[in-house]
């Protein structure tokens, strides 16, 4: 797996992303508010448009190849994150996260799991760099995780259930039983002693929830594109707006019905076009009389685009016709 970037280019890159995320603790720690529908839709709307603005680059100065495997690889990563929002809200509401201090909570778990997932990234790249049928292995992999999400349906509270890290931590760490605010340390009144609040367990499950569903999503953008930079950045643009997309459509998860059969489908696809390649590439071009087509970028951005769209529009006419099948109560 390579990169036909230049070293400044990474550089550049890299300083920039780290400036959006200085950027945006400094937002976060001025505000004084929970954050609300307006500011919300103002940074999805922001992060969107970066992501916009730098495909638009990738497309004057790399071509259409590395352009379009950015845009193919952002709305794939994108939209398996919109899983990860379920189990945000599980989290947050099972640990009963103040909602001033929800936005830092995210912040803190988002960041940390960027920084986890380059070295997955790395890692696979360093796989795949060595041998060429750990493609095989991701393009089964996703198959597998696409048949059990079609098969276990819809999200629930099960979806999240504390792991043997986030028990240790409640043994080992100085925890306190209740929040201070969005403050992660606190001072215990009665024994005056410097205690950590609640949210440290929950920054660590939200961290640790975005590392595990990253073990769909890498191998994924990896059946899209074996471009360094475009799966690097094409991570990092779709999680620095995953948080705000929570405070927007969190209340509206509910009513996408179809989410997990869409990002189901998508996998499979993106699986299946790994076999595909790997076959190509062990100079496999037909198997029996079926013959094994070459799937494009432009294939690929269109089935995921369509798949996307179908299961938006066929959850909300569900929702809509469950709304209207409900009955009304009324009083004697």
């Amino acid at each position: 797996m390579v990169s036909v970037m230049p070293p400044l280019v990474w550089v550049l890159t890299i300083a920039g992303l780290v400036a959006i995320v200085a950027f945006d603790l400094i937002v976060i720690s001025r505000r004084n508010h929970a954050v609300t529908i307006k500011d919300a839709t103002r940074w999805v709307l922001f992060y969107v448009g970066l992501a916009a603005l730098f495909a638009i680059g990738l497309f004057m100065f790399s071509g259409g190849k590395t352009g379009g495997e950015f845009v193919a690889g952002y709305i794939t990563e994108y939209s398996l994150s919109v899983d990860n929002l379920f189990v945000f809200v599980i989290i947050m509401a099972r640990f009963s996260v103040p909602a001033l201090a929800q936005d830092k909570v995210l912040y803190i778990g988002i960041v940390v799991s960027m920084l986890l997932r380059a070295v997955f990234i790395l890692a696979g790249a360093a796989a795949i760099s060595a041998a060429s049928w750990v493609f095989y292995i991701f393009g089964a992999f996703l198959v597998y995780t696409a048949i059990k999400l079609a098969i276990e349906g819809e999200n629930d509270d099960e979806d999240f259930q504390e792991n043997a890290v986030l028990r240790g931590m409640r043994r080992i760490l100085p925890l306190g039983h209740d929040y201070d605010g969005a403050k992660l340390a606190t001072r215990d009144e009665k024994t005056g002693k410097r205690l950590l609040t609640p949210l440290v367990i929950v920054i660590s499950a939200i961290g640790m929830a975005n590392v595990i569903f990253a073990l769909d999503s890498i191998p994924a953008i990896f059946g899209l594109t074996q471009d360094a930079y475009v799966v690097l950045t094409a991570n990092a643009f779709a999680l620095m707006g995953l948080r705000q997309l929570y405070f927007l459509i969190g209340g509206l998860l509910e009513r996408i019905v179809y989410l997990n059969v869409g990002l189901s489908v998508i996998l499979a696809f993106i699986g299946i076009k790994l076999i595909v390649e790997a076959l190509h590439g062990s100079h496999i071009d037909d198997i029996g009389a079926i013959h094994l087509p070459h799937i494009g970028i432009i294939t690929s951005l269109s089935f995921i685009g369509a798949t996307l769209f179908v299961t938006t529009v066929a959850s909300l006419v569900k929702s809509s016709y469950d709304a209207r099948r409900v009955p009304v109560r009324t009083d004697d």
